[in-house]
């Protein structure tokens, strides 16, 4: 396979499974945890006494793939997926929640993409940690705020999201390393 046709296929790998962390997160929000809340979220602890809705860890994988989206694909790939993910995320939420899901996750992709950018092609692990940081932060208050008027569950969520980008370092680590060793050049 050829240098650009691997960084074809692991682009579209990458956003295929940015697209399905949208529909994931609001699955699990009401499917999966340790506790389930009566018409509410389920639940998942993400620190000693922290609770978040279970779809946090989804929304912070998000985050570092369009980072990977970007890499792979381009700038313009990744504002379209951003554009696409905005318009899905409006399409499957609650009724109740549109406008806190649709808002946060266009707000703080464009944070994330705003802060990725200029510092990705020198920096690749400095700019995922970064950009994700700004995102997840970014996310959480805008939803939160539009959803409930309230940041009392900040933490909780700042920190669920956070446990996805912190897994994820490693392996953009070891991905820049193998691009560096293979030739394989981002978009």
């Amino acid at each position: 396979m050829t240098l650009e046709r691997q960084r074809l296929v692991e682009g579209f790998a990458c956003l295929i499974a940015f697209g399905a962390c949208i529909p994931a997160a609001n699955w699990m929000i009401g499917n999966l945890g340790t506790f389930c809340v009566p018409d509410g979220p389920c639940v998942i602890p993400v620190a000693p006494g922290i609770t978040a809705p279970s779809g946090v860890l989804m929304v912070g994988l998000a985050l570092v793939l369009r980072d990977l989206v970007q890499r792979r694909l381009g700038a313009k790939f990744a504002l379209a997926a951003i554009g696409v993910g905005t318009v899905i995320s409006a399409a499957i939420a609650p009724a109740a929640l549109v406008l806190a899901s649709a808002a946060a996750f266009l707000l703080s992709e464009l944070a994330d993409f705003a802060i990725y950018t200029p510092l990705q092609r020198r920096r690749l692990v400095l700019a995922v940690f970064a950009s994700s940081a700004t995102g997840l932060v970014v996310d959480s208050i805008v939803f939160l705020q539009l959803a409930f008027g309230s940041l009392d569950y900040l933490g909780g969520q700042i920190i669920g999201k956070a446990w996805m980008v912190l897994v994820a370092l490693p392996l953009i680590h070891l991905l820049r390393r193998r691009d560096e060793r293979i030739g394989l050049q981002p978009a």
